[in-house]
């Protein structure tokens, strides 16, 4: 007899972040917030990018697309945990599970891409100073994207199938406030194997192939500055690096908090908010960690809000 391929399971149910009925209206107020904080900031860092000529540089250029990808992860999963806080209804399809797995893991993959791409960027513009604009070339910077999001789609993809070919009998409650991968595999009463396996070697490269290749290359860098004479130039410097550095810190080490930290207790509680750490928190803060550290970027925000400011009647 031929395994079945198809779910007898038409929707899934998500647990809140709070069990607890009077603290739903405070988490709508808060991830509503943290949400509306999130497309504004994402969408002004691109916006100052965008109608700057001066930041028409490549590290502005893969900038901007970090923010048009964070908008987008955060937006893969905060709408559907507000509406169903607000309609105080936690089903989702099966067709609308395996879409957002599909579009998160996408989003995510994309973040990671471009964190070593964004790396790779500043290894050439501070160790190789004198071939930066040749090396950085408009065609090699889209062509970077472009891979970037080849892979991406390739690592979502690949996941979303495997998932179609799995069977989900009784247990349809799935301990996150959305659809994520591990919990989703665990609901599974067919064999995982090949989930699995795909699992640790696309998470081996996400989790530990490209953050080595990060730290090589901040290893290369801090040996370059580390020449420079001039204290000043020094400082010029590690300050083109600290925002992106800050990124890549809050983005592995609340995504580790998900994958492998794993402790006694209420693990489902506390891998609830290790993803809402790196889902929906990550994408709010990192606006503010490229403005705040970034001189060009706030000069940008403010001649473009002016101009906005002069135009209204």
């Amino acid at each position: 007899m031929k395994p079945e391929n198809h779910t007898s399971v038409s929707e899934f149910l998500l647990l809140s972040l709070s069990e607890q009925h009077s603290q739903q209206p405070l988490l709508f107020g808060i991830f509503l917030i943290i949400y509306l904080v999130t497309v504004v900031g994402n969408i002004l860092i691109i916006l100052a990018i965008g109608s700057d000529p001066h930041l028409h540089t490549p590290m502005y250029f893969f900038l901007a697309n970090f923010s048009l990808t964070d908008l987008c992860l955060a937006s893969t999963t905060v709408p559907r945990m507000l509406m169903n806080i607000q309609t105080h209804k936690h089903a989702i399809s099966y067709a609308g599970c395996l879409a957002q797995i599909y579009f998160f893991l996408w989003f995510i993959g994309m973040d990671v891409f471009l964190l070593a791409v964004m790396a790779d960027d500043r290894l050439v513009a501070i160790c190789y100073p004198l071939h930066y604009t040749l090396v950085m070339s408009s065609r090699r910077c889209i062509l970077l994207v472009t891979m970037s999001l080849v892979l991406a789609h390739s690592y979502s993809l690949t996941h979303t199938i495997l998932l179609t070919q799995l069977s989900f009998c009784m247990d349809n409650i799935i301990p996150h406030f959305f659809c994520e991968l591990l919990p989703l595999l665990k609901l599974s009463c067919s064999n995982t194997y090949a989930n699995q396996y795909v699992l640790l070697y696309w998470g081996g490269a996400l989790t530990v192939l490209i953050p080595l290749l990060i730290i090589i290359s901040y290893i290369r860098i801090v040996a370059t500055i580390m020449r420079i004479p001039s204290a000043s130039g020094k400082w010029k410097a590690f300050s083109t690096c600290g925002s992106h550095l800050s990124a890549v810190c809050l983005f592995y080490v609340s995504a580790i908090g998900v994958y492998f930290i794993h402790s006694t207790g209420d693990s489902a509680s506390k891998d609830r908010i290790s993803a809402v750490m790196y889902a929906v928190v990550t994408p709010m803060l990192n606006p503010f960690i490229y403005s705040l550290r970034n001189k060009d970027i706030k000069s940008a925000l403010g001649k473009s809000l002016c101009r906005k400011a002069l135009q209204l009647p």
